[in-house]
Parts: structure tokens; sequence; C-alpha cells
């Protein structure tokens, strides 16, 4: 299993990318409203979700894991939260203030308004203005609001668990054990809060929360733990050491039970899609099958075989981390793209030709997302390094921080992210 950086996880996220601008440009052109099986795959795209949702609980919680492992002191809050909010709100405000320009006139004076986007509250508003999940161009920002909620509890959470983990005393494993099972409870609180949302009455503005994403969020959590537990046992038939071998060496099966798991959420059991509300069952089955595909996605990734795979070849190819260094940008400027792409053709929504707008549409994003990347993410990660190393607390904790960064520098000056700066693209 790899230490540091690795390049599969950049290609994971390329890939659940792709598959959501897929997913909203298969919903404006009906491509995925029709009744038929491809249709149904096209229309399950918005698992690419849960799969942003893993990513960030893996690469997020994993020096919080090895530091409750170890008995040592977790991340600098501060620190964290000031890298957290440099490196998503400047990238994602342009983007706001670009669509309110476009789409939004009426309400350019909304202080209420520009307050609920530019902090992610959106959410939060239970009878908004707009229609469906946000403004023209920025529906899909729900799910940064639900990231935003995670960044802001997570230290309290890990904190939690780190507590538990420490009542079970010194051993390693069995401090693994309790965070483990710690993270288990977070991932049947999703559950929960589905019978929640449907009980007494149904109230659709809760499954956009983060309680219910706590599952998907949930699976990174765990591979970060098992991760960290293998890095630290001593025993090479220990059971994370096991864990590890086995998981490296079964990608295939992993990818397997992700595809039929995602074939089996494109049928009828989760329900009819964008036509109403089929009921409580079809939503648990969606998040157990959501979280199945997550999770078979991820785990090959996370946890490489020393020798590699095939698996891991691909999703760290040179193109696959290109797209995965830009993919917060594809995230956030899709449906600017998407609907300027309709304006200017004067298209109707659900007037068909699903593959010629893709291809347009997913250059002008990629376009949008390079250009991002490259004058605002990077300027602003440089900002966040800055604003953090200057009270970095004990000088031992100022020299490995700073140690760590420079190294990231040079891993970027190659065309690579450090693990622990990669960035969340929901």
């Amino acid at each position: 299993m790899p230490a540091g950086h690795v390049d599969a996880l950049d290609g994971v996220r390329a890939l659940a990318a792709i598959a959501v601008l897929v997913f909203h440009v298969a919903i404006e052109s009906a491509a995925a409203l029709h009744d038929n099986f491809f249709s149904s795959l096209l229309a399950r795209g918005d698992v690419a979700v849960p799969i942003f949702f893993a990513l960030s609980g893996l690469l997020l919680y994993r020096p919080y894991a090895r530091a409750a492992l170890l008995g040592e002191r977790p991340p600098s809050t501060r620190v964290y939260l000031v890298k957290r909010a440099l490196r998503i709100l400047p990238a994602y405000w342009l983007v706001v203030v670009a669509a309110m320009t476009l789409w939004a006139g009426p309400h350019l004076g909304d202080v209420k308004t520009w307050l609920q986007l530019l902090l992610l509250g959106q959410t939060y508003e239970i009878h908004p203005w707009w229609f469906g999940l946000g403004p023209r161009g920025l529906a899909q920002m729900w799910s940064l609001c639900v990231e935003a909620a995670f960044y802001v509890l997570l230290p309290l959470v890990a904190a939690v668990l780190a507590a538990y983990a420490r009542r079970g005393g010194p051993d390693l494993g069995r401090r693994a054990r309790r965070l483990l099972t710690g993270v288990a409870v977070l991932a049947a609180s999703s559950f929960a809060w589905a019978l929640l949302t449907y009980f007494p009455v149904y109230r659709p503005y809760l499954n956009t929360w983060l309680p219910r994403a706590w599952v998907f969020f949930a699976i990174g959590m765990a591979l970060a733990v098992v991760s960290e537990w293998a890095r630290q046992e001593t025993r090479e038939d220990g059971p994370a050491h096991r864990f590890v071998r086995a998981a490296g060496a079964s990608a295939g099966s992993f990818l397997l039970v992700a595809a039929l798991a995602y074939a089996v959420a494109a049928s009828p059991l989760t329900g009819t899609r964008f036509s109403g509300v089929d009921g409580v069952w079809a939503d648990l089955s969606e998040l157990a099958l959501y979280a199945t595909v997550a999770a078979g996605l991820v785990t090959p990734a996370a946890l490489l075989p020393a020798g590699g795979s095939p698996y891991g070849r691909f999703l760290g190819s040179r193109v696959m981390r290109f797209l995965g260094r830009v993919s917060y940008g594809v995230f956030l400027w899709q449906f600017v793209a998407l609907y300027l792409w309709y304006d200017f053709t004067e298209q109707r929504p659900w007037s068909g030709n699903f593959a010629g707008n893709l291809v347009v549409v997913g250059a002008f994003t990629l376009l949008l997302a390079t250009f991002t990347h490259r004058y605002v993410e990077e300027p602003a990660r440089r900002l966040a390094l800055r604003a953090t190393s200057s009270r970095r607390g004990t000088r031992r904790g100022t020299q490995t921080e700073t140690e760590t960064e420079i190294s990231s520098q040079k891993a970027r000056a190659t065309g690579k992210e450090t693990e622990t700066a990669a960035s969340p693209r929901p």
C-alpha cells in the first residue's frame, strides 16, 4: 500500500467529475428521462456525489485517524479550517457571482440570498424563491453545502471518536476497532435520518443536509482508519495488513460489485426518477446501493498493492490526473457552461441532442475549469500556505508542516498534488 500521494485517487475524482457532468447534460437533454435501461443508467449519474464524499472522508479524516491511533495531538483546527475555506470558497464565489449576474437579475439586491449563497447555507432555506436545488446555474452546489458542513463538524466528530478510542487503552488494534465502530455508527445514522425524512410527513429538504450523507463520508473515514492501522501495525499477518492485501489483490471484484450495485440502482427498486417520491424503502435502497458503488470504486484505489494494478495505472495516467486536478472547476462551472450554451443556441430544455451538447458543454466546462484552477485555485492555495505557516504552534510542528508543504509544492510542480492537499469535488 503506497504512502503519501496516491495518483489513483485523482483518477477516481476525475471519473466522478465526468459522471456528474454527463448526468446533468443527460437530464437537460432528456436522454436520462426515457423509459429504457440506458436512460436509467444515465439517470443514476448522481452516484458521483457519494464518491466525492467518500474521497473527502478518506483524505480529510486520515490525519485525525493517525493521531487517534498513536495517541498524538490532532491537527490544528484553525489551520485546517483556514485551508479548507481558502481551498473551496474563492472559486465558488466567482461562479456564484457569474451565475447570479447572468440569470438572477431581480434578486441581485437581495442581501439574504447573497449571504446564503456565499456562506453555503442555501440548502437550509425551506421556502426559497428559486425552483429546485438552487438558483439557475447553481443547483449542484447543494452537495458543496453538505461538504462544508462536514468540514466544520469533522474536528468535533474526530475528537469524539478519538476519546472513544482512547478508552480502549494503548493497544493499536483495540483503538482501531473502536474508531471503526464509531464510524459505523455514523454510517447507520444516515438510514435513521432517511426514516426521519419521511415520518411523520415527507420533508424533501432534509435530503440535502449532512446527516443523510454520513454513510458516504464514513466509507472514506473507515478506509482512513484501516490504511493508518496497517501502516502502524508491526505484524505482517495482522488483521489490517491482511485486509489491505486482500483489497489490493481484489480490484476486479470490487469493481464488479460496484457495477452490479449501479445496475440495481438503475432498476425500479430505487424508484422512478424525477417524477415524484416513491417512498422510504426506495430511498433506503438508494442509500445502500450508492454507498456500495462508492466503496467499490474508492477502496481498490485507496489500498493499492505495492506493485500497483491495472485499475490503479489507469486512474493514475496523465490524463486522469489532469482531470482530477481540475475536477473542482468542472463541478463548479458545468451548469453555467450548459445554460450559456443553451441560451446561445436557443435550445429548449429536454429537446434532445445529448451527444452533441455533451461534447460542447464538456469542452467549455473543461476550459473554464482549467482557467479557474490556474488563476484562482492555485493562488488561493498559496495564500493558505502563507496564512497558516506564520502561526504554526510549536517549533517542531512548524518544521514538520513546512516540510510537508515544500513536498506538496514540489509534487505540484511535477503535476501531482499531495494527498493531504487534495480538494473536494462534489
